[in-house]
């Protein structure tokens, strides 16, 4: 696509050069910092170092409800703000392609939630220092899970940024969406009799979660449960794009 990589350029120097971008990452650090320590520190089952690791990078719900907050407020500008201040219409009308815009959005967006999810290698660092060694290979999948949902996650931003001219209800309708997305599958799950078992089938194959624990979670690269999620960012990277293509219609 033409202009993605100066999109993309452009989009992730400025997530750094923005204030937001280094609260958020101080936030991320300490934040995974505390849960990992607190399982380190449990004196019922002792120091579980790869548990701890897990637990910063999709193995818990901690990180789950931080990834399902973080996307949308990293995405919530990059569409809707460009819109109302006329930059977006600029960039339309240049020798740039709709699709590129888009993606190389997301892909700042997913670099930096990437690096900021790569703190739990200093974790492990830390650990192998002092002398637990952590499981490498597992760490290594369970960052590369996390990339991958950070992805999907960033490109249902997008859409809610293209749809949405204010950031703020961008952000608040993405976090919606996303925890819809998160959390109905397993609801669903919990109910009985044959209407529910039919939805649970039906839901089962946006069931972000098990994805990541029938594969990455557990130190297994399963290209079943890669390409879920490529196939599910694509999806909404494409209704991102047709959003973006509608307001150069209606604009």
């Amino acid at each position: 696509m033409k202009g993605l990589a100066a999109i993309y350029r452009r989009e992730l120097a400025g997530l750094f050069l923005a204030p937001l971008a280094w609260i958020l990452l101080l936030v991320v650090l300490f934040y995974q910092a505390y849960f990992f320590l607190l399982v380190l520190s449990n004196p019922s089952r002792g120091p579980e170092v790869n548990e701890a690791l897990s637990l910063v990078l999709g193995g818990g719900y901690p990180f789950w409800l931080l990834l399902l907050t973080l996307a949308p407020l990293l995405t919530m500008r990059m569409i809707s703000e460009e819109s109302r201040s006329g930059l977006l219409e600029f960039l339309l009308t240049a020798p740039v392609a709709d699709g590129a815009v888009v993606v190389g959005k997301a892909m700042a967006a997913t670099t930096f939630l990437a690096l900021a999810w790569s703190s739990a290698f200093l974790f492990g660092l830390l650990v192998q220092f002092l002398g637990a060694p952590p499981d490498w290979g597992q760490l290594f999948t369970a960052w590369l899970g996390a990339s991958l949902a950070s992805g999907l996650f960033c490109a249902l931003g997008l859409v809610s940024s293209a749809l949405f001219s204010t950031p703020l209800l961008a952000a608040f309708m993405a976090i919606l969406a996303n925890i819809a997305m998160f959390a109905l599958p397993p609801l669903v799950r919990s109910l009985h009799g044959p209407a529910g078992a039919l939805l649970a089938q039906v839901l089962e194959r946006i069931d972000v979660f098990r994805h990541f624990q029938g594969s990455f979670q557990a130190g297994v690269l399963d290209s079943a449960h890669v390409i879920f999620f490529l196939a599910w960012t694509a999806a909404a990277l494409f209704l991102a794009v047709r959003v973006v293509e509608s307001r150069r219609w209606l604009g």
